[in-house]
């Protein structure tokens, strides 16, 4: 179902860029906030580092080759698509909650809203590989000039 071609090429190989830079930017974030100052905002800070696994995940999921990889990649980007829409809303009603922000506070917009757009792209990017990959096995299971003869 997937393959490492067809993840990592045109638009793939954009998503895992973007995610390899957002993977170092909250790794970055969250080393220095737990740091420095964990005691300040705790949840925010975990929720930083939390962000920048499944960046990292996502990422790794995307290049790797393989039906679980493929599995992983719509699970971690799902997730991260809860997160940041959860986090999001959570950090426009309740302040006290987040007294500093984290990768996903107000929808990423100290990200320039990256981390909205790019699960949104990535569960696209899945779902179009998902479609062709399924398309052209039912095609190589029906096409009998696809299918190997004994002795060929």
């Amino acid at each position: 179902m997937a393959t490492r071609s067809s993840l990592a090429t045109g638009v793939g190989r954009v998503l895992i860029a973007v995610y390899g830079i957002l993977a170092l930017a909250a790794t970055g974030r969250s080393v220095v906030q737990i740091i420095e100052k964990f005691s300040f905002a705790p949840f925010a800070y975990t929720l930083s580092a939390v962000a920048a696994v499944v960046y990292i995940v996502a990422m790794i999921a995307l290049i790797a080759p393989g039906r679980a990889w493929y599995r992983v990649a719509c699970v971690t980007i799902g997730f991260e698509m809860a997160g940041v829409l959860v986090v999001g809303t959570l950090s426009l009603l309740d302040r006290q909650l987040f007294p500093d922000d984290t990768v996903w506070s107000y929808y990423g917009l100290g990200y320039l809203f990256a981390p909205l757009v790019l699960p949104i792209a990535g569960l696209w990017w899945l779902r179009k590989h998902h479609r062709t990959a399924a398309t052209a096995s039912t095609a190589d299971r029906t096409d009998p000039s696809t299918t190997a003869r004994v002795g060929e």
